[in-house]
């Protein structure tokens, strides 16, 4: 029988669908008493569990490999923890003409949050990019994140995060790091099996921050936060979100060229530097938040959405961009073979 495949011409990502499905069902049905204790410590397990399968995931080995194209990697990561925060900070002037308080906080957290692997991955390959360089980054990223993003959010949020607190960097540290480091040393012994088992983790994955979102947003329902949003909030969210993505889509891709980086590992900048992690944003927001963390990651997931519909048509585009000759030298020409080369996959 063939496998039933989601219609391309519907823009929208079907996990996007079941994680607003999540949203309306904790608006419908709001875990309370009892079931809200519950869905809690669920949640912190669910957290651990799907850092712990990071940390199984990512190849210590492939990561010091990717080290050879270091120009690359620290530029995304130049993009993904300097310039996108320095844009969150300037957005406070926006307050309260187009952003509530508790909305700027959300987008702000946003411009902290680690970029993304697979669609990176994805939207690289698609665009003729050089994918291993799209792979390193993303997984350094992710690494670096866990550390640095709830640091920066020490440092700009304070306590406007809804109770970020020093209490908040001790549950990082128990609930992100710890599993995260655990996986790292049981990675020997049962990295195969999760290997084999890839399809089956990966619906693990997506079905723990099914239910952190449940418990994020049954929460400030019970609390009666979502009063505090209007469309027209919303409206303003999306616009300054649009104006964000664009700046850093621009700047990834002139940067690179100015910096002296071939095509293909432009199209890997342009894709890692741009982008924000929802699988590793939400379970932070929960950890850091608390309660508030329905609003927290709302502009987040609206991110997620936009980065996505946007970036494939870019992909599309840069697909059918003639290829360039190999040049004879200058920065561009690394060797073809390995880590940092220009090796065109999909």
């Amino acid at each position: 029988m063939k496998r039933l495949q989601w219609p391309r011409w519907i823009p929208v990502d079907p996990y996007i669908l079941l994680l607003l499905g999540t949203v309306g069902a904790a608006a419908l049905l709001p875990a309370r008493g009892t079931a809200a204790d519950v869905a809690s410590g669920a949640s912190t397990a669910a957290i651990a569990l799907l850092f712990f399968l990071y940390g199984t995931r990512l190849s210590t080995r492939e990561a010091l490999t990717g080290l050879k194209h270091w120009r690359l990697h620290v530029t995304v990561l130049a993009c993904t923890f300097v310039i996108f925060p320095l844009l969150g900070l300037a957005a406070r002037g926006l307050v309260p003409v187009l952003l509530t308080h508790n909305l700027y906080t959300g987008l702000l957290f946003l411009t902290l949050v680690p970029s993304t692997i697979q669609s990176s991955i994805a939207f690289t390959s698609i665009a003729r990019g050089n994918v291993p360089a799209a792979i390193c980054a993303g997984s350094f990223s992710s690494l670096v994140g866990i550390v640095v993003t709830p640091l920066l959010a020490a440092a700009l949020l304070g306590n406007s995060g809804g109770g970020f607190s020093a209490d908040s960097l001790v549950k990082i540290v128990l609930q992100l790091l710890v599993p995260f480091l655990a996986g790292q040393v049981l990675r020997r012994w049962i990295g195969s099996f999760i290997t084999r088992h890839k399809k089956v983790l990966g619906l693990v994955d997506r079905g723990s921050i099914l239910l952190v979102v449940y418990t994020a947003f049954s929460e400030g329902m019970v609390r009666g936060i979502w009063h505090q949003v209007s469309p027209l909030r919303l409206g303003g969210l999306l616009l300054v979100e649009a104006v964000v993505l664009a700046v850093m889509l621009t700047l990834t891709w002139y940067g690179g060229r100015a910096l002296g980086f071939g095509r293909e590992d432009r199209i890997a900048i342009q894709f890692a530097g741009s982008k924000k992690s929802l699988a590793s944003g939400l379970p932070m927001a929960s950890v850091l938040f608390g309660t508030q963390a329905s609003l927290a990651v709302l502009p987040l997931m609206l991110f997620h959405q936009m980065q996505l519909m946007v970036c494939a048509v870019i992909a599309k585009r840069r697909s059918r961009d003639p290829q360039p000759r190999p040049a004879a030298s200058g920065p561009a020409a690394a060797p073809r073979t390995g880590i940092g080369t220009g090796t065109r996959s999909g």
